[in-house]
């Protein structure tokens, strides 16, 4: 894969159309120092961006929590997502809204600081290969929980809260597995370093309640495959030692799409009817059928 920085193609930054390698901010962005930032992950099939709506309303959301006034409209960022999509040429692909604090002042406090956005699209296929998907991804438990809603601003897709994914993220690879299970703060199950969970037991769909961490618009999208095929949903607090009780177990991300899951520490799963129709049925939606 080739440099992020050095691409050819267009970045959307602050309402203008720029050059992908001139969109720079200084090293002294607020952003960097102090992680003031939030931003999106979505997706284009076919020339269609995925429940962007959704993307930019959580992106907004994401950006008032953490005390940000958004310099354009929804409906400005929506318009530039699909200029994007349509000045880099692509009809597959992956974007990435992106919100954040200027370089005008040093120091904890934000005040004063501007208010930034981009977007940028490039071809990224599934975050996980056609074989991890197939056969199902490995996990092993992270070492770093995710935070408490009173110590973090849980329910924002913020820069900050992603360095213990980055750290767990980390640990996982360099002991082979291909991602690691986050758990919360009281020790449940809570999700993967960028994706939610799902647990097939007894023929019933069950997902930890989103009380720490995102309700990912993917995650809300099985949900509803889930309700519409029939499946009963159960959204509750998991425990570690419910993983045994599991015949199949999948993620639901925007870059991780649907994919299984074959190992968690010592339990072993394989992909099943489940994983199957919900894979089937998420490609329909995505690619031809209602967003």
């Amino acid at each position: 894969m080739t440099d992020f920085a050095d691409r050819e193609g267009v970045i959307w930054l602050d309402g203008a159309m720029v050059p992908w390698r001139d969109a720079k901010t200084h090293f002294l962005t607020h952003s960097l120092h102090y992680a003031s930032a939030v931003f999106e992950g979505v997706r284009a099939y076919n020339g269609r961006i995925f429940k962007l709506r959704q993307h930019t309303d959580r992106l907004f959301e994401g950006a008032g929590i953490v005390g940000m006034k958004m310099p354009f409209t929804r409906d400005v960022i929506d318009a530039a997502c699909q200029a994007v999509l349509a000045a880099n040429h692509l009809e597959d692909g992956y974007l990435r809204p992106a919100v954040w604090r200027g370089s005008e002042v040093m120091g904890l406090s934000p005040r004063g600081t501007a208010v930034h956005v981009a977007i940028a699209a490039w071809s990224w296929p599934s975050y996980f290969s056609v074989e991890q998907r197939m056969t199902g991804v490995r996990l092993i438990e992270a070492p770093w929980r995710r935070p408490a809603p009173d110590t973090a601003p849980t329910q924002a897709k913020a820069s900050g809260l992603y360095q213990i994914c980055t750290l767990s993220k980390q640990y996982a690879e360099d002991r082979g597995y291909d991602d690691a299970l986050m758990l919360d703060y009281r020790g449940l199950v809570a999700e993967a370093t960028g994706a939610n969970i799902f647990l097939v037991i007894d023929g019933k769909l069950h997902t930890p309640t989103p009380d720490c961490f995102l309700n990912g618009i993917t995650r809300q999208t099985a949900i509803e495959i889930a309700e519409q095929t029939g499946i009963d949903i159960v959204e509750r607090h998991i425990t570690p030692e419910d993983l045994a009780l599991a015949d199949e177990v999948f993620l639901t991300g925007t870059a991780a799409e649907i994919t299984p899951v074959s190992e968690i520490g010592p339990h072993r799963f394989t992909p099943g009817p489940v994983c199957h129709l919900m894979i089937k049925e998420y490609t329909r939606i995505t690619t031809g059928g209602a967003a």
